[in-house]
């Protein structure tokens, strides 16, 4: 059973008592109250686009030990609940992601995405918090993701790369806008390792 520190709780009831929530599906609700709560945001309320299956899907794959994938280190450090986890990977700075950007023309980012996929196959929790041309070279491979957490920031292709998920057949997270980064990615990942059930 987590511990909630005291500051946490009291975070949690002033944005209950400015939003209510309670109607929403349980993971829904619990991703949407954690990414507002780590960016103090309630923008999020309305910019998130939450599939209450796609997020079971995603519950059910970490349950299960299936691997987290991130973009970014920053994205990794800020998932906390390692002990429901093996280890979490994270290519980018791996030589073998240097080595394809260079032979390729592409964003380190995205040549970790390659990295990585050959490294954990299908069925990974991908977390995607930083670049969107790593979430557009996840689109393009055969992962065949548990669930994309799809939450890049940035005024040049983080929208369209998050269009482009949704418009995707894979369960998935995202959010509308240029908005999101690592901590809110890691923030919705970790509303999910939080939940020890669905209901």
């Amino acid at each position: 059973m987590r511990s909630v520190h005291p500051i946490e709780t009291e975070s949690y009831r002033i944005l209950r008592s400015r939003v209510d929530l309670s109607t929403l599906p349980p993971l829904t609700r619990a991703v949407t109250e954690r990414v507002v709560h780590a960016s103090a945001d309630l923008d999020y309320v309305t910019d998130l686009v939450c599939d209450e299956a796609a997020l079971v899907a995603g519950h059910d794959a970490l349950r299960n030990g299936r691997q987290v994938v991130t973009d970014v280190e920053m994205v990794s450090a800020g998932i906390t609940r390692r002990d429901l986890l093996g280890d979490v990977v994270c290519r980018v700075q791996d030589p073998r992601s240097a080595q394809l950007a260079a032979q390729y023309g592409i964003t380190r980012s995205a040549a970790a995405v390659r990295v990585a996929l050959d490294e954990v196959g299908a069925g990974a929790v991908w977390v995607v918090g930083c670049a969107p041309t790593a979430l557009f070279e996840l689109l393009i491979l055969d992962a065949r993701p548990a669930l994309v957490v799809g939450l890049p920031v940035g005024f040049v292709g983080a929208a369209e790369s998050k269009a482009a998920l949704r418009a995707a057949d894979i369960p998935s997270l995202s959010n509308v806008s240029e908005k999101g980064g690592s901590a809110v990615a890691a923030a919705a990942l970790n509303a999910l390792l939080y939940q020890e059930d669905k209901s």
